[in-house]
């Protein structure tokens, strides 16, 4: 596969990752679909991590990594160094998006049931403490779900954006198909 097509497929790819790691973090914002618990929500979801890790950070580098594709932008040797680095960018991202992630899940949510705090750590594999949550209805569920997704898609957007980096490292050592598409129509 060519370089370009390669960062093509990348930068595709990270558009709807970085989409739904924005949309996940937003609604966590509302448990139970209200605004009536949003002070109560889990410190977490205050890290932003799906907004700012899995989606500006990410999101940045994939509209540079599209443009590297483009046969008359920066398909070259420059554009693919710097692609790199946009890549690295993306990395860090999607490290810090699945950080807080992964502390979201451990930390379990902030509800209210003897008293306003996380449920024991222990949660994840007692579904029966689940219920323990009183309010925000469901809680554990909705936390469990946004949360989850947001550690995929951001494994996603970590091996996408590693991939990234390789292929703009050929791109950069050998140069893109642009010279060999050129050649062939001649």
């Amino acid at each position: 596969m060519c370089t370009g097509a390669c960062s093509k497929f990348v930068a595709i790819a990270l558009y709807p990752l970085a989409a739904v790691s924005i949309i996940c973090n937003i609604i966590l914002f509302f448990p139970d679909f209200s605004t009536d618990y949003t002070p109560r929500i889990t410190q977490e979801v205050k890290y932003m991590g799906g907004l700012v890790g899995g989606g500006i950070m990410v999101l940045v580098p994939a509209i540079h990594i599209h443009l590297t594709s483009a046969r008359n932008c920066c398909a070259n040797r420059c554009g693919m160094f710097l692609s790199i680095g946009f890549a690295a960018l993306g990395v860090v991202g999607a490290i810090y998006s699945m950080s807080v992630a992964a502390l979201g899940l451990s930390n379990g949510p902030t509800c209210f049931w003897t008293s306003d705090k996380n449920l024991p750590a222990h949660y994840l594999s007692n579904s029966d403490m689940w219920a323990w949550c009183q309010l925000p209805k469901n809680v554990v569920q909705f936390n469990l779900g946004l949360f989850s997704t947001l550690l995929v898609c951001s494994i996603l957007q970590l091996i996408l954006c590693l991939v990234q980096m390789v292929n703009g490292l050929f791109g950069c050592l050998c140069g893109t198909c642009g010279g060999k598409e050129v050649r062939e129509r001649e």
